[in-house]
């Protein structure tokens, strides 16, 4: 699914918000927002920015950990790409 990275959450669509949300951040990784190995926005700044619950940011973010598209690290964020290489 192609999705606009400036797309708005359509909460009336058949799509779920936090799938709709996992897409966008998707398409905004793909555009360049953020770089691999770089954090991506704060969960309070993307419940500002779309206008959602953070429980759904929260649920879009683990779908995307699930994807291997981002990773977390508590308390510090959520990163673009893989985890570095424990060696």
């Amino acid at each position: 699914m192609a999705t606009d990275p400036d797309a708005e959450i359509d909460h009336e669509g058949p799509v779920t918000p936090y799938r709709q949300l996992a897409e966008i951040l998707k398409a905004r990784i793909a555009r360049g927002d953020w770089q691999p190995g770089r954090p991506i926005a704060s969960e309070t700044r993307l419940v500002q920015e779309y206008g959602i619950a953070r429980t759904t940011v929260r649920r879009a973010l683990d779908l995307l950990v699930d994807e291997q598209v981002v990773w977390k690290v508590q308390g510090r964020g959520t990163y673009v790409g893989q985890p570095p290489s424990e060696s």
